[in-house]
Formats: C-alpha cells, sequence, structure tokens
C-alpha cells in the first residue's frame, strides 16, 4: 500500500477543481458522427473508435474506456478487446425524438478515457424506418349528412397519423367504392395532407338510411404501410313524404250500449319519413257532427276511436266520422279518410250484484258454516232477460260456498277449514249472468282478510348445525346465525333464543357461548385450544311470544380446528439456546456417509405437525444432501484438498402449516486427516445444577447400590453379546472402538434404532418433566441419548468431544447419565 499523503494546503483545495474542469474542457474539444437507422440488432457494430479517435485499442482496458450516456438508457457500449461500437439494446427513433419538428434524430453521448483523461464527444444520428403504419384517432367516424345535402358539398374527417418521418410519412389516402361519396385532399404549408369527404349524389334516406364508408391512410414508404378507418354517415330525414291511410273508407259494427272506452278500431297510417316528419297527429274535420264527437273519442296521437257516451240503438242507428292525420314537418303534409259506424242491438240491461252484509276479516280457526257475507241479485230486464244466475269465479279452488237463502238472496259461508300461513287473504269474484240471446252478465269482488292465531311452533331449517372454529379466537367472535323460522305474524311469530343448559366438566355451556336472544347470532365467550378441547354438543331453543307460546329446539356441534400455533422443537442433535453444533469426521469419509441427523417435533395435528428439513446455509452447497423428510445429512461426494477445512451448515425445520413455522439449527462440521476419536461427533454438554438438596446418608448408599447393580447387568449383557456366533453385520472398525471403550455403560437392552421407539421415549421423558436429547453417532452407526430435568442450567463445554450430561451434585460429584442406541 502506498503511505498517505499530506492534506493539501487551503489554497490548493479551490485550485485543483479548476484545473480538472480546465483539462476535461481541452480533451473534449472534437465531436465524432455516426448515422444508423433504427431498430438495429443487437450486436451490430456501429463503428471502430479505436480507428476514427486514432486509438490504440489496447489502451482501452489499461486507460479503463467507458461510454457516459446522457439518456437514462444505455442503447450502446464499446468492445474493449477491438474498439467497436455496438448495440446493446434496440433503439426506437419515435421513443427518443416523439415530435416530428425536426427530420433529425441525435443520441449523444462521451468516451471517457482515463490515466490522462480524455473525453470524446460522440453523436449518433438515429435514421428513420418505415416500422409505423398510420393510425387513425378513431377507428369509427360518424357523419349526419341531411338527405337535402346539394352534390359537391364538403364534409370534415378526422385525418390519420404517423409516427414516422419524410417519405415515411402519409402520402395519400383511399376512399372504398361509392356512388355517393369521393374524397378530397388538400396539403398544408408543412407537406401534411388533409382529407375531406365530398358528396357526388343527392342522398335519399327512405331508399338507403346509412352509408358505411372505408377511408385508408398510406404512406411512402418501401415497402408502404397503411391503416383504415370506418366512415359510417348517417342520413337525416326531410319531409318528403305525406302519410297515407291503408283504407280510404271504414266500415265497422258496433254493439249498442257499449261500455264507455270500448276500442271500436284503430286508424292504420304510414309516413314513409322519419321522427317528427312522421310523427302524427290525428284530429276530426269539420265534416263530423258534434253529437259523434260527443259519442266516439278520438286519440290525436294512436288514431284509436273509443266509445265515450252512451250508444241507444233505439235512438241512432248508424255514425259517420271523417278523420285527417297530418306530420309534424316544418312544412306539415296530411291526408284523410271516412269511418262508418253500424249499431247493432242487443239485451242492454246488465244483472246487478248488491253485497247487503260483509265481514271484511275471519280469523283462520273459524268453523265451517261461518257466514262471510249476505248478496242480492236484481235484473231490470224482463222475461228470460230478467232472470239471473249467480256463481263463484272459481268455487273448487276457494274454502267458501253460496248458499241460495231466497229468490234473490244469497250467503256466502265457510266451506272447508281456513290457513292464513298459505293464504292470507282472498279476493272473491261474483258473477252474474242472464238468460238473454246474447246473455249479459256483471261481477263484482271483494276482500277478505285472514287473521292469524299462533298454529305454529319456530322452525329451524336444519336439525343440526355444524359449526368449525379455528382455535386461538378472539373473545366474542360471531359464530353462526342460527335463524329460526315461524309463519305467524305479530306476536306469534317474535322469536327468542336461549341456549339450552348443559353441563360439560363442571362448565355450563352459558359460560363457554352466547347467543342473541333476539336474533339467533350465536357467539363464542373464550378462547379454545384445539389440543385440550376438540368439540361440543349442545342444543338451542326458538320460542315465540304467542299466547301459548310454542318452541322448537336445534342441536349445535362446534367443532375446534387446528392451527399451527406450535413452533417445530428440534430435539437432535440438541444443543443449549444459542450454541453451534460441533462435529469432527475424518476428510476421508465417503460419499454417501451419514454425518448427522436432524429430528424436530411439532405438538400441532395433521399437516401442521408435518416438517420438512432443509438448508438455510451451506458453506460449499455441492458437498452435503439434505432428506427434507428424515433430516439425514450425508455428504454429496468426498473431500479433495480444494475444501475448506470447517464446514458450516445452518438447517430449518419447518411444518406444513399455514403459515408455516420453523425452527434451526447450525452444525459447524471439522474435518481431520487423521481417525477421529469415539464420539468425535458428539457434543459434550455439562449441566450443572444442584441436583440434591439435604439429602441423606441412606440416599446416597442407595443409588450407588441401584448404580453399581446396573453396572453389573450391562457387562453381563455385553458379555453375551459377543459371544453370539454369527452377527448380523459387522460393524466399522470405529464402531468397533466406540464399544470397547463405552461396554461398561451401555446396556444390550438399549440397542434400538426405531425412530418409534426414540419418539416414545421423548414423549415419556418429557411428561416427566425432563428433557430428552439424541446425538448421532460416527457414520451413521446409532444414536446416543440422553435425558435431563428441563429447569438444570445447560452449558457448552468445547473441550470434551464425548456427547454426555453430566449432574453436578452439592458434594461436587459429577454423575453422567448415558443412553446409546445403535443401528442393527
Amino acid at each position: 500500500m502506498h503511505p498517505p499523503e499530506s492534506a493539501p494546503r487551503p489554497w490548493k483545495r479551490h485550485v485543483a477543481p479548476l484545473l480538472l474542469l480546465s483539462a476535461l474542457w481541452s480533451t473534449a474539444s472534437s465531436v465524432t458522427r455516426y448515422s444508423v437507422p433504427e431498430e438495429m440488432e443487437t450486436g451490430t457494430v456501429v463503428a471502430n473508435l479505436a480507428t476514427d479517435l486514432n486509438l490504440d485499442v489496447r489502451s482501452f482496458v489499461e486507460r479503463k474506456v467507458k461510454l457516459d450516456h446522457v439518456h437514462n438508457k444505455k442503447y450502446l457500449d464499446i468492445n474493449k478487446a477491438s474498439g467497436d461500437l455496438f448495440v446493446v439494446e434496440k433503439i426506437d427513433r419515435e421513443y427518443l425524438c416523439p415530435t416530428k419538428t425536426s427530420s433529425s434524430c441525435f443520441l449523444k453521448m462521451d468516451v471517457i478515457l482515463e490515466n490522462p483523461l480524455r473525453i470524446f464527444n460522440v453523436e449518433l444520428e438515429i435514421l428513420d424506418r418505415n416500422d409505423n403504419a398510420p393510425q387513425f384517432r378513431r377507428e369509427a367516424m360518424h357523419l349526419d349528412i341531411s338527405e337535402s345535402a346539394s352534390p359537391g358539398e364538403r364534409f370534415s374527417i378526422t385525418n390519420a397519423v404517423d409516427m414516422d418521418v419524410g417519405e415515411n410519412s402519409i402520402k395519400t389516402y383511399y376512399l372504398s367504392r361509392s356512388e355517393h361519396f369521393a374524397i378530397d385532399l388538400q396539403s398544408g404549408s408543412d407537406g401534411t395532407i388533409y382529407v375531406g369527404l365530398l358528396l357526388k349524389k343527392a342522398l335519399d334516406r327512405e331508399q338507403r338510411a346509412v352509408h358505411g364508408l372505408v377511408l385508408t391512410a398510406v404512406d411512402g414508404g418501401d415497402p408502404p404501410r397503411s391503416g383504415t378507418a370506418s366512415i359510417i354517415v348517417q342520413v337525416l330525414d326531410t319531409n318528403d313524404n305525406s302519410p297515407q291511410f291503408d283504407r280510404q273508407v271504414y266500415s265497422v259494427d258496433l254493439i249498442e250500449n257499449a261500455s264507455l272506452g270500448t276500442l271500436v278500431m284503430r286508424l292504420n297510417v304510414t309516413d314513409l319519413d322519419e321522427g317528427s316528419n312522421a310523427e302524427l297527429l290525428f284530429s276530426y274535420t269539420l265534416y263530423t257532427s258534434e253529437k259523434t264527437q260527443e259519442v266516439f273519442s278520438l286519440d290525436s296521437s294512436t288514431g284509436e276511436i273509443r266509445v265515450k257516451g252512451v250508444i241507444d240503438y233505439e235512438e241512432i242507428k248508424s255514425f259517420e266520422m271523417y278523420v285527417e292525420a297530418k306530420d309534424q314537418g316544418t312544412q306539415p303534409l296530411s291526408s284523410t279518410c271516412k269511418v262508418l259506424v253500424f249499431v247493432t242491438d242487443l239485451n242492454d240491461n246488465h244483472p246487478e250484484i248488491t253485497v247487503k252484509s260483509l265481514k271484511s276479516s275471519v280469523e283462520e280457526s273459524a268453523e265451517i258454516g261461518t257466514v262471510i257475507a249476505v248478496i242480492s241479485v236484481s235484473d231490470r230486464d224482463s222475461g228470460d232477460n230478467g232472470k239471473v244466475e249467480l256463481v263463484i269465479h272459481n268455487e273448487h279452488s276457494l274454502p267458501f260456498v253460496l248458499n241460495k237463502s231466497s229468490d234473490d238472496y244469497f250467503t256466502l259461508l265457510v266451506s272447508k277449514p281456513l290457513d292464513r300461513e298459505m293464504v292470507s287473504s282472498y279476493e272473491i269474484t261474483f258473477k252474474v249472468k242472464d238468460r238473454g240471446s246474447p246473455f249479459l252478465s256483471d261481477n263484482e269482488t271483494i276482500k277478505l282478510e285472514i287473521l292469524d292465531v299462533n298454529d305454529n311452533a319456530p322452525q329451524f331449517p336444519q336439525s343440526i348445525y355444524t359449526i368449525h372454529l379455528k382455535e386461538n379466537n378472539e373473545p366474542g367472535t360471531m359464530l353462526s346465525s342460527l335463524s329460526a323460522y315461524d309463519p305467524d305474524l305479530n306476536e306469534n311469530q317474535y322469536l327468542v333464543y336461549f341456549i339450552m343448559e348443559k353441563v360439560i366438566a363442571n362448565t355450563s355451556m352459558s359460560m363457554l357461548f352466547s347467543i342473541n336472544p333476539e336474533n339467533g347470532n350465536l357467539y363464542a365467550l373464550k378462547t379454545f385450544d384445539f389440543e385440550r378441547e376438540k368439540e361440543f354438543l349442545f342444543h338451542i331453543e326458538a320460542r315465540d311470544s304467542g299466547v301459548p307460546p310454542l318452541s322448537s329446539n336445534v342441536t349445535v356441534h362446534v367443532v375446534i380446528l387446528d392451527q399451527n400455533d406450535n413452533t417445530p422443537l428440534i430435539v437432535s442433535p440438541w444443543r443449549a439456546q444459542g450454541t453451534v453444533i460441533e462435529q469432527v469426521i475424518p476428510r476421508s469419509t465417503d460419499k454417501g456417509s451419514l454425518i448427522t441427523k436432524v429430528i424436530a417435533l411439532d405438538t400441532d395435528s395433521f399437516e401442521n405437525s408435518r416438517i420438512t428439513y432443509q438448508f438455510l446455509q451451506t458453506t460449499d452447497a455441492t458437498l452435503f444432501t439434505l432428506n427434507q423428510y428424515n433430516g439425514e445429512v450425508r455428504t454429496a461426494r468426498m473431500f479433495s484438498y480444494r475444501d475448506p477445512r470447517h464446514q458450516r451448515l445452518v438447517i430449518a425445520a419447518k411444518d406444513n402449516g399455514e403459515p408455516p413455522l420453523s425452527a434451526t439449527v447450525t452444525i459447524k462440521i471439522t474435518t481431520v486427516e487423521q481417525a477421529i476419536t469415539p464420539f468425535a461427533e458428539t457434543t459434550e454438554v455439562p449441566l450443572h445444577y444442584d441436583l440434591f438438596t439435604d439429602l441423606n446418608l441412606y440416599l446416597l448408599i442407595g443409588l450407588s447400590s441401584v448404580s453399581f447393580l446396573l453396572l453389573i447387568t450391562i457387562l453381563v449383557i455385553i458379555v453375551l453379546k459377543c459371544q453370539k456366533p454369527k452377527p448380523a453385520k459387522a460393524l466399522h472398525s470405529n464402531r468397533n472402538s466406540i464399544a470397547s471403550q463405552r461396554n461398561s455403560t451401555i446396556a444390550d437392552s438399549t440397542l434400538i434404532s426405531s425412530d418409534a421407539y426414540w419418539y416414545s421415549m421423548f414423549l415419556a421423558e418429557t411428561r416427566k418433566g425432563n428433557v430428552v436429547v439424541r446425538q448421532p453417532l460416527p457414520y451413521g452407526a446409532g444414536y446416543f441419548v440422553s435425558s435431563i430435568p428441563r429447569s438444570t442450567a445447560v452449558t457448552e463445554t468445547s473441550e470434551s468431544r464425548a456427547s454426555t450430561l453430566q449432574v453436578c451434585m452439592r458434594s461436587g460429584q459429577t454423575r453422567t447419565l448415558t443412553l446409546l442406541l445403535v443401528k442393527p
């Protein structure tokens, strides 16, 4: 490194920027210009800067040549090996120079070389290519032209635009073939071509109301490009057609005493024009008598002739009307017709119905035979024309019947049980007719309201409600709305909801859940834990406010759903909080050898407890593999002399919950050239705590006796194990050395490799309040398992390599509880 220079004097600090500015100005005094078409492919060479700037290409790398762009995008770059200036991104001339005020478009940049500093100004002229087709601002142009427009009249339309310039801009327009229209082209002072629509032939809206044209704009490029727009010409109407009746004389027959408003006829008139030119007004002419106008009305807008007075055949037998139809054009046109009405003599006295007595309402519990109304009938005619018959319209579908009490009187009775929930009201229509030819008839309708009684109990839409509730809910969470339905009215349908008391584990349902008595909304009063409570079954009652009240109940089944609220716990390899697992392996380890196995447990259920493993950090990603399902870490290849001696692995155990939770463990692997000592992979974790407090001598003697008997038992089992003539599988030399050095503390009853046994032991010890730790033995020979109380303080001792749990007693003695699980 160069020694630091002394700080400059204050006056030098002001002179240095001036000298640098002067140097830069002197090095950038010339401008080099190039021309290139737009849209050139990436990699296209524009020029050789080394040749054009008279520079040695070898100095490009030494002097750190670079290209300083004026624009934000980097369109060009320099090949430092050859000195070529080449395209790195397609150049769009229309993007760089959006305005068409000038046909020239330049891209300015500086070529900068250091040591010594030189700056060359480079301008790249972007030449236009015909890459843009003419476009109209609107795809469809609408024009309204009157059919009275004169040929030769010109109409303005929207021009097309082209982003290109020069010869590539718009040169001409074409119009689709039309006998009525042509285009008129005019050039502006700046060369812009303006287009207009020219009318060649007069229009007739009645022959063709809409003309569809296609306008095409073509530029001068090679090959040329074009764009199209549609022109829709709507021909406006003029009043050049008079109204026309389909007949000049109309004849119609009409019975006497026709009811007011009876339609006599509708005049049919057509007008080929449209709009106000086809809007017609009808009126009587002066040739129509006043008497006729008093009997018949004429609708001025529709041409309907209706009866508005009394028509008596004995008074007048025919009527004659003259009607004019006139349009609403500026200069209205009109036509007239004649209407003859002939009156037909008929039985002209209608029978009459009179309701003498009527109940407007009746309870739905009314008995059969209850009198609803008394009706009388009459007819002013005589003979058969005065004899009448009274019936109920649709009598077979009504719970009522007519009973004749005298010649002209009838009583209306209840004939079937009433049910307001099915029919809340009835419209009863009485029909009467005489025996004339043709007969005359009349009808009368009465309305009867059915009053409600409390005869329906509340009904829930389903017999059982199954409600799924995620654990860890907020107290007061709404679970569901258990609304019942009561078809009665008023107080008979006003419902009140209750939770039917039920005690589970000395807890009442009303302490766990609450229901709104007015609307049936069910709420949870506490936070539930799936690991403690999984479901509840109780009943909800709905009761109306009738007298007497009616009620019904429904079963509610609340199912607590598991949430991913427990983080996975890494139990193997075990380490104290925040510590790193250290493991030593030989550099001659074969490919596929088991280095360690990570085991994590999750107290959640189902998918929330399914754990997968993955690397978060690795010193060398090619050296180790991790089984995502069982957590086994194996070598992916053999170690080479290039591999670092220390490898650091960070492994995450993640459950399958939503969102997933995870825990991590850090393993430091050290490779050595010589053979490792037994249990080198495990980490000794001495635990110092005061286990024995105020223990007497008898407890110490008993503990010593048990330890001695355990040692004798282990020795006997090892001897029997060694006497087996054909072991299932020979252990590696390292494994034999491990067994020989530890045979005084290992019992055959612990030689189990099943993960199920490990998990059972973990659950048993954790229920006792202990912590269970499992460490792998070298080369996958088995596991080293230890159990300690949770309250014990855990520390890490880097000097010890054997994974043990040491219990420091008050007397200063150290006791190690060790359990070895060996894979068969």
